[in-house]
């Protein structure tokens, strides 16, 4: 039998290759393992932070809930319970009516409002979902949003006002004063939409995921990182607190995302829809619009039929009520001493 020999040279280059396999492995292994853990790691971290973010937001709100004070009177509408705030005793009424997503009307306007009610009775409608209203699952179509706030009016026994309307109450307000001509003695847009300027079409789905945000906590932590938008302006702390309370309370809740749903479906719907020519219109506009340079066209067309209808730019934002006040009281009482 033949005897094979290898010498030390041969066998070492025969046994170095599955040596560096045998490394390689190891050290691929020994990477993968770590980034196995970095990857737990992560994950951890960010289930505590949502854990975390979601507590503080339950801890906070049933802390707040005791903080916040009442105002205004709840009447019944629809089954429900809306709440109203009226002060004044001026013989005429101003009926007003918020933009979307205001968290607390009534305490939203209250610049406007106190320089309003030494010579008007001035009623802020909260809609259901806003300020200390009960929340709905009817449908946010133009038509029961109307209904509604008629409902609210008579209820009070308020039959003829003036109706002022800020940003997409003005959409509302379009079908409402056309419904109830008889009753709505002259319209007030503070930046009010216009049909022709829709939104932008929401689905359900769409807020699902809005909603994942709201129940985490998430809508708090935005509003944390948010500035403050009352800083600066006319508001004294306790109301600010207040508003604060209102905005977390209210900040995406079903109804109105159920309305943001409905809103290019309302848009629709007014497009057809004008004023009555013999209703009294005064607008207030934002003289610069930050997105479209139709703002001001849109709404001078809304005026071409008016036989009395005016028009007053302001260089404001989109809520010129609360950094502009005075000026638009004075306004109003000018303009409504001319339609008497």
């Amino acid at each position: 039998m033949a005897i094979v020999q290898i010498d030390k040279k041969e066998l070492k280059s025969l046994t170095q290759p599955a040596g560096k396999e045998v490394r390689n492995s190891t050290k691929t292994k020994r990477v993968l393992h770590i980034l196995l853990k970095i990857i737990v790691a992560v994950v951890i971290a960010i289930l505590l932070f949502i854990a975390t973010v979601y507590t503080v937001n339950k801890i906070s709100s049933h802390a707040e809930q005791k903080r916040m004070e009442p105002y205004g009177q709840r009447i019944a509408v629809d089954g429900k319970q809306m709440n109203v705030f009226i002060q004044g005793q001026g013989e005429e009424t101003i009926v007003i009516l918020p933009g979307y997503g205001t968290a607390a009307p009534a305490l939203d306007f209250k610049p406007l409002i106190s320089e309003l009610i030494p010579y008007y009775k001035v009623v802020v409608i909260e809609p259901f979902g806003y300020g200390l209203s009960d929340r709905t699952q009817k449908e946010r179509s133009t038509a029961n949003i109307a209904s509604e706030l008629h409902e609210a009016l008579q209820s009070l026994q308020i039959n003829r006002y003036i109706l002022m309307a800020h940003s997409i109450s003005g959409l509302y307000s379009l079908d409402y004063v056309n419904q109830y001509p008889d009753e709505v003695r002259a319209f007030i847009g503070l930046d009010s939409s216009v049909p022709t300027l829709s939104e932008q079409k929401i689905d359900s789905s769409d807020t699902e995921p809005v909603k994942w945000f709201r129940n985490l906590g998430f809508a708090r932590l935005q509003l944390k990182l948010s500035a403050d938008p009352y800083e600066g302006l006319p508001y004294d702390q306790q109301t600010k607190e207040q508003l604060n309370i209102m905005i977390r309370k209210n900040m995406y809740n079903n109804t109105q995302l159920n309305e943001a749903v409905s809103m290019y479906s309302n848009f629709k719907a007014a497009e057809q829809l004008n004023f009555p020519p013999d209703l009294p219109i005064l607008f207030f506009v934002q003289a610069n619009h930050p997105v479209t340079d139709r703002w001001i066209p849109e709404h001078e067309k809304q005026l071409e039929e008016s036989v009395h209808g005016e028009m007053v730019l302001l260089d404001a934002g989109h809520y010129l009520y609360r950094s502009h006040p005075k000026e638009i009281s004075d306004k109003i009482r000018d303009f409504t001493g001319g339609i008497k």
